[in-house]
């Protein structure tokens, strides 16, 4: 895993913004009307090939494929990849994503919000039989587009995001194990094999896991913070066995707060739960730091300390605003963090992805790119003023 050993390197959370040719090609698929495989495969190998070298353009040294294998959300996306699950009509129960306590106190907004918003999914995920991994041609099929499109690039480093064990179809309902937890070891068990197939291939992992923080809002009250951590004290294990043999320096994991454009006043406190994301083996943590209601949490670095030999990626422009950040903004917000835990030890990011499907987009493409821009700007006035160059 490479770190800002000479000057501060730039990244982000991984999923972008898919063009309108991949989009036609997925809609076909999932269609099953005038779907032409050969046609399709050659859309999305050279779509991945055009992200890549958009991201190398605009400044960004440690790159993603976008996520354009995935053909539904960055967590739903593995209903294609298991065994063991049923898709079935939303009923009466609705989603369990539409409730907690910024919902219940904002809930105006949020009718106007949810009338607006198309779920990544029209259907309830069931699980009703035994878990396996079977989307090992999938996954295959990423790592040989990834691998030729960054042939044709000087990107610094590679990175794949995956969904953690709890962020896997987060709305999930279980009709099969005895117990939830029995359902979470599955999917870890079953996860082990994407985690390791990426990493095999020479790339980096990256864990995503909004279910950890955002629980916390549905969960607490009526549960005490404690009932709370215990839960998620349970994730954090059942991660690491899913990341068993798999080498610390080659995983990142990310976590956020959700990333809807919502007022976010029910958020756990960064510093209620930095000791639980330490514990997570991983050499990087991708954490939200330019979202406002979590841009004064770098000071929780002043006595939370990160592991030796770890880096942290904060996020230092949003994906969910349209306002271009100011170069000289994403520098300061680099150089305090640096001050405090070793300028080597930051590599700049975004909050997290620019698309949570691909059909879904948080800002318009033109400023996506933009945005990376002023980071890769930023990063590189953080560097002068670190390094003096």
């Amino acid at each position: 895993m490479k770190r800002s050993t000479d000057r501060i390197l730039t990244s982000h959370v991984g999923s972008l913004i898919r063009p309108e040719a991949l989009k036609d090609q997925i809609r076909a698929k999932q269609s099953g009307k005038g779907f032409d495989e050969a046609a399709f495969d050659k859309v999305l190998a050279d779509s991945v090939a055009e992200i890549v070298a958009g991201q190398v353009k605009s400044g960004v040294d440690i790159v993603s494929d976008g996520e354009f294998g995935k053909f539904i959300s960055w967590s739903q996306y593995v209903l294609d990849r298991f065994s063991g699950f049923e898709r079935r009509p939303i009923d009466a129960k609705g989603n369990p994503w539409t409730r907690g306590a910024d919902r219940a106190r904002f809930k105006e907004f949020y009718a106007e919000y949810d009338a607006q918003e198309a779920p990544a999914t029209q259907t309830r995920a069931v699980c009703t039989g035994p878990i396996t991994y079977t989307g090992s041609a999938d996954v295959g099929r990423d790592i040989k587009n990834f691998k030729a499109a960054l042939a044709k690039t000087p990107a610094t480093e590679a990175f794949m995001p995956v969904a953690a064990p709890a962020s896997v179809i987060p709305d999930r309902e279980n009709e099969f194990y005895k117990t939830e937890d029995e359902l979470l070891d599955a999917i870890g068990k079953a996860m082990h094999q994407e985690y390791k197939a990426i990493v095999d291939a020479g790339m980096l992992v990256q864990l995503d896991d909004a279910r950890m923080a955002v629980t916390f809002d549905r969960m607490v009250p009526p549960a005490s913070m404690a009932d709370y951590k215990m839960w998620a004290g349970k994730l954090v294990a059942v991660m690491n066995h899913a990341l068993e043999g798999i080498p610390e320096d080659r995983v990142r994991y990310h976590v956020c707060w959700g990333s809807w454009p919502g007022p976010h006043t029910t958020d756990v406190p960064l510093r209620d739960i930095v000791d639980l994301l330490v514990k997570v083996k991983a050499g990087a943590y991708l954490i939200e730091g330019a979202n406002p209601r979590h841009d004064h949490e770098w000071k929780v670095w002043k006595d939370a300390k990160l592991p030796d030999g770890k880096i942290l990626i904060p996020g230092v422009i949003s994906h969910m605003s349209s306002v271009v950040e100011h170069p000289e903004l994403v520098a300061d917000r680099i150089v305090r963090l640096a001050n405090l835990i070793g300028r080597e030890n930051v590599i700049a990011g975004s909050d997290c992805g620019f698309a949570q499907s691909p059909f879904y987009r948080r800002v318009h493409p033109t400023i996506m790119w933009a945005k990376f821009e002023a980071m890769a700007e930023g990063a590189r006035l953080a560097t002068k003023q670190l390094w003096g160059k």
